[in-house]
């Protein structure tokens, strides 16, 4: 969870997916494979998030320094934000997410794998949802851990699941993995991007164990793909 704003860059290298389908040759708790955008593009997914229906009763800052102007948005079936990206390096310490290369690393996320451990975000896509608030308390609509998202930046998109709370007055933070399957730099000291990343959740959807990324990519193409028609 940031408890304080990041100095974010641009992202570098694109990175090339495989051909294989979500599922195939990946096994639970495995480093994520950025898969191929096929199923759903991402400029259907930005048409279908064009327009904001507000459904926060406030708005959020990207930074503790910025101005209060991101609207939590909703449809029938999902809500969304378009906002930043600051890296979230929390969880399980790993080679790439530890004290030693975040100093704002915590050890905890707020949920927890199926085994009792916390996430790792070197190697599960996740997002993070802000804390419930008088602005928005994302349980009211049908968000919660394990919930599939949608983040889509340029024309690459990636899916995710709710994994970790943060401050409840800032929005805008995802995974190491999350940033690496979209192609932005993903280290926790200067990483992330800052702006231009839509994270599209989906209503009353859940993964069960949440670290299993393949259900995630599976679950999360044929989500976007009724959204993007309208369905």
């Amino acid at each position: 969870m940031r408890l304080q704003s990041l100095t974010l860059v641009a992202a570098g290298a694109v990175l090339i997916a495989p051909t294989t389908s979500p599922t195939a040759g990946h096994r639970v708790g495995q480093e994520p494979v950025v898969w191929r955008e096929s199923a759903v593009r991402a400029a259907d997914l930005l048409a279908r998030t064009r327009d904001c229906v507000q459904i926060s009763r406030g708005r959020y800052r990207a930074d503790e320094e910025t101005p209060a102007n991101i609207p939590v948005c909703g449809t029938r079936d999902a809500v969304f934000w378009k906002a930043d990206l600051d890296i979230d390096c929390d969880g399980r310490p790993t080679p790439r997410c530890n004290a030693r290369t975040d100093p704002l690393f915590d050890e905890a996320t707020a949920y927890q794998q199926s085994d009792g451990r916390y996430l790792s975000a070197e190697h599960l896509p996740y997002i993070v949802v802000p804390g419930a608030s008088k602005i928005w308390n994302h349980r009211e609509h049908g968000v919660r851990g394990g919930s599939v998202a949608a983040v889509v930046y340029r024309d690459r998109v990636g899916y995710a699941v709710v994994g970790d709370t943060g401050p409840p007055g800032l929005i805008g933070e995802a995974s190491y993995a999350t940033a690496r399957s979209l192609g932005i730099t993903a280290d926790p000291n200067g990483g992330g991007v800052p702006d231009g990343v839509t994270y599209i959740v989906f209503r009353g959807s859940q993964i069960k164990p949440i670290e299993d990324h393949a259900a995630t990519v599976a679950t999360g193409q044929r989500l976007a793909r009724m959204f993007a028609n309208g369905t």
